[in-house]
Formats: structure tokens, C-alpha cells, sequence
């Protein structure tokens, strides 16, 4: 869709799927009793105050923040609502477990590969040769991890809700009907998925590192957490464009490892999980239609 300034998105959760507009979001997750809970939020976004941050480069590491923000609290809703009561967990245990998963992450696929091949560096000296194996041992590394938690009934769940949100997108922006027959049409895969973003990343990162050089390992891991919101302003760039112009060359070739890795993290879903998405989206349409008017009124 050329030429469009808005795209929506979304986020499978725990039995749920979260729907993300311009200014607000919604989430719907399936309870044990097989009712659908639903609520919608407001986005407050910094950039409103400093207009800056909405400017290209600026708005990637924007966008990352809100969408980690954003993710966060939908997965606390989908943890609480997808459970018995008596399970639910406290905002201090979640936060904790999160904030694990971050540590762990930066820990595992930014800074332990980086630290291995710099033990190798008198044997294989060429420094673009072991940031391109530093880089590729990432890759294996993320492909490993997806390929196993996968086996997870609980995951492949997730997995099928993120294809039911990603068919659920794709037929509102085909101007199709949101009914569960008409959405399951529509394939489980989406240029501007998640998926994406993390593999132009990764390849971003290669080339990103290789140009730092080397200049001892602490610098060497200082530079790679510090440039992550810069990698990170990119790659949201590249999605954007790749969106913008699907038909072009260079950008589809660029969008195509993501679309090939979206085969592991996407799953046809069932009919009970798409209807789920459109709930999301549809309250998310409904809250905004509420807000535009509201504000019409009001101005």
C-alpha cells in the first residue's frame, strides 16, 4: 500500500492476540471458561511532547521502546485472563521474569557470541571473518531457539495466534469482511511481522560490527548494547519501506529471510483463535472511532 502513513500491528500473547493502531491498542485473550476478555488503551506517546523522536531514525528506537512497553503489558493481561485466578501472577513476579528474559537475551545472542570468536582472534585474525561468523552463529543460535520452544504445546499455541493476527491484518487491508471463513483465507505471513524486524536486525548488526573493528573486548560489548536503538532505528526503517513499496526488488529480497523464518513462528490457526483476533482488532477500531468522535465533539 503505497504511500500509506499508518500501519497496524500486533503481537500474539497467551491464548490472545494484541492489536496496535497509531494511538491505541487492544487485547483479547480466551479464558478456561472460553469467554473473550477485552480492553483497550490509549498510547501515550512521548513524541507528542517532542516532535523530534517522530523523525526518521529517531522513530525506530521510539517505536522499539513502545512496542517493548506495549508487549509487556498485553502479555501481564494475557497471563492473568488466560488462567484460573488462583494462578495469576503478581505484577512483581512478571516484572521480574521479564526482565530476566531481557538479561538473558542480550546475554546469550549480543554479547556471548562476540566474547567467543574474540578468544579465537589470534587464530583467525581477519576481523570481518569473525563478525561474519559472530553474526551467523547469532542467526543459528535464534533459529535453534524458535525450532525448540516450538516442540511447546503452549508455544505453538502463541504460534497460531500470531497466524491468526496476521490474517486478521492482512484482510482488513485487502478491505475484505472480518468474519472467521473470510480471514482464513488470507496467509499466516506478513512483511511487516515482528520476525522481520529481528532478522534485518541481525543483519544489520554484521555489517554494523565489522565497520567498529576491534578494540578490546569491553569496548567491544559496551559498542554492541549501546548500538542496539541505533541497529534498532534501521531495521524500522527498512520495515517501513518494505511495506511502502512491496514491489520493490531490493526490498522484497530483503524482506524474504523474515518472511521464511515467519514458517516457524506462525501456524494456521483454528477458527476459535481467529475469531480472538478479530476481537482485538475490532475493539481497537471501536476505540478509535470512539476517540475521533469524541475529539470532533470537543473541537
Amino acid at each position: 500500500m503505497p504511500g500509506q502513513d499508518h500501519f497496524y500491528g500486533g503481537q500474539a500473547v497467551l491464548e490472545g492476540v494484541m492489536m496496535r493502531g497509531r494511538d491505541h491498542w487492544a487485547v483479547a485473550v480466551r479464558r478456561p471458561d472460553q469467554s473473550v476478555h477485552v480492553e483497550s488503551h490509549v498510547i501515550r506517546s512521548i513524541a507528542r511532547r517532542f516532535p523530534v523522536l517522530g523523525k526518521p531514525g529517531l522513530r525506530g528506537v521510539l517505536a522499539l521502546g513502545q512496542a517493548l512497553s506495549i508487549g509487556a503489558r498485553a502479555i501481564t493481561v494475557s497471563a492473568n485472563q488466560s488462567v484460573e485466578d488462583d494462578k495469576r501472577l503478581t505484577p512483581r513476579q512478571m516484572a521480574f521474569s521479564m526482565v530476566l528474559a531481557f538479561v538473558v537475551f542480550t546475554g546469550l545472542y549480543v554479547i556471548a557470541p562476540y566474547i567467543g570468536f574474540s578468544l579465537f582472534r589470534r587464530d583467525v585474525p581477519s576481523g570481518l571473518v569473525r563478525n561474519l561468523a559472530e553474526g551467523v552463529v547469532r542467526v543459528l543460535l535464534f533459529l535453534g531457539y524458535l525450532l525448540l520452544i516450538g516442540r511447546m504445546k503452549e508455544i505453538r499455541r502463541v504460534f497460531q495466534y500470531h497466524g491468526a493476527e496476521h490474517k486478521t491484518i492482512t484482510a482488513y487491508e485487502h478491505g475484505d469482511r472480518l468474519d472467521p471463513e473470510t480471514v482464513d483465507r488470507w496467509p499466516t505471513l506478513h512483511v511487516r511481522c515482528g520476525t522481520n524486524f529481528l532478522i534485518i536486525v541481525m543483519l544489520l548488526t554484521v555489517l554494523v560490527y565489522t565497520a567498529f573493528g576491534w578494540h578490546g573486548i569491553l569496548a567491544g560489548i559496551l559498542f554492541r548494547v549501546v548500538a542496539i536503538p541505533v541497529i534498532a532505528g534501521i531495521s524500522y526503517e527498512l520495515l517501513r519501506l518494505g511495506a511502502k513499496f512491496p514491489g520493490s526488488p531490493v526490498l522484497r529480497a530483503l524482506m524474504k529471510p523474515g518472511l521464511w523464518l515467519q514458517k516457524i513462528t506462525t501456524r494456521p490457526p483454528d477458527r476459535g483463535q481467529i475469531e480472538v483476533a478479530i476481537s482485538a482488532f475490532e475493539a481497537l477500531k471501536r476505540t478509535e472511532a470512539g476517540r475521533a468522535a469524541s475529539t470532533a465533539v470537543d473541537g
